[in-house]
């Protein structure tokens, strides 16, 4: 029999983080996608790098390249929610993130398990689904109307894809704002959303988070003469993230758009479809000189890029009035 290693004042000992310092634990549901694109894969990373700690529910796998979405199989709802209720039960979940979640039984199960945990903000993320078949598409937007957004504390999309699906008797003359689509998603129990890829003249886009009453935070970018898979995931994740480390929601939303930006300069072509984000750009900047430029970069911001110089607007849980 071996005998025991003998203890020594030298060993080094494993310290667990409890201070205020560690990351917040960030559930999010979504599909698996074995092409790294969107999915989990782009939820783990863009958490990880925004300083949560992902708790990451399968809800089903998509079969795809980076090019397109060809299926997707859906895990069963007692699989999902067995999944999260055995890690909730163990760890204290800051945000909640929600993706695609394959059909309406799992966005039931999500739901119920959110109203229990109703003090923690959900994030929702609406994608779009040409790819699907219509018939699925409408039982899936049906379920997660009525459903998910009761629920939902901040709701992410893309503005065509809101429009379309908040907004489709829309007959104004002009396309809808983000305040528009804002007001719709509100009647529905949506305190906040987050409105991304509104066409501006010169090829740029503006991203907006707004209430039917104000446009609280708003930055436009130069729009990529490129098509990228996984942003809108990339994008949601980080900012759960964020705002489950305890940043409020128009700082939360300045960094996530600032991070998406980041890593879409950075995208790569992994295969022979779309770019995918980096979201890991920030592990390879070149180490030398890199402090400099940091600093620069925060000089070269200014006042007016600061979040927090701008009015503050507390975050509500997912629970409304409503529910």
């Amino acid at each position: 029999m071996a005998n025991p290693i003998p203890s020594s004042p030298d060993s080094r000992k494993i310290q667990t983080d409890e201070s205020d310092d560690a990351p917040a634990c960030v559930m999010v549901f979504n599909a698996s996608d074995p092409s790294g694109a969107g999915g989990l894969t782009a939820d783990i990373t863009a958490i990880a790098s925004a300083g949560g700690h992902p708790l990451a529910i399968v809800t089903g796998a998509y079969v795809r390249d980076t090019a397109e979405i060809f299926d997707h199989f859906s895990f069963d709802e007692e699989a999902v929610t067995e999944q999260a209720r055995t890690a909730l039960e163990d760890m204290t979940a800051g945000a909640i993130k929600v993706g695609f979640v394959g059909n309406p039984e799992n966005i039931s199960a999500i739901a119920e398990i959110a109203s229990d945990y109703a003090d923690v903000p959900l994030i929702a993320y609406m994608p779009n689904l040409s790819w699907w078949e219509e018939g699925e598409i409408d039982s899936y937007l049906d379920a997660f109307r009525e459903l998910m957004l009761p629920q939902t504390t901040v709701l992410v999309g893309n503005h065509s894809s809101l429009w379309r699906w908040l907004l489709p008797d829309w007959s104004g003359a002009r396309n809808p704002s983000a305040k528009d689509i804002a007001k719709a998603a509100a009647e529905l129990g949506v305190p906040y959303t987050l409105v991304t890829g509104i066409p501006l003249p010169d090829q740029f886009i503006d991203n907006v988070l707004a209430t039917p009453q104000a446009v609280l935070y708003s930055e436009k970018f130069e729009r990529f003469e490129a098509i990228f898979a996984g942003a809108g995931d990339t994008l949601t994740a980080a900012l759960s993230a964020l705002l489950a480390n305890g940043h409020d929601l128009q700082a939360a939303t300045a960094e996530a758009l600032t991070y998406l930006d980041h890593s879409l300069d950075a995208g790569f072509h992994p295969g022979m479809g779309h770019i995918v984000p980096d979201r890991l750009f920030w592990a390879q900047a070149d180490v030398e000189g890199s402090e400099e430029e940091t600093d620069t970069d925060e000089d070269a911001a200014g006042d007016d890029a600061d979040p927090a110089s701008k009015p503050f607007f507390d975050l509500p849980p997912n629970g409304t009035t409503k529910h």
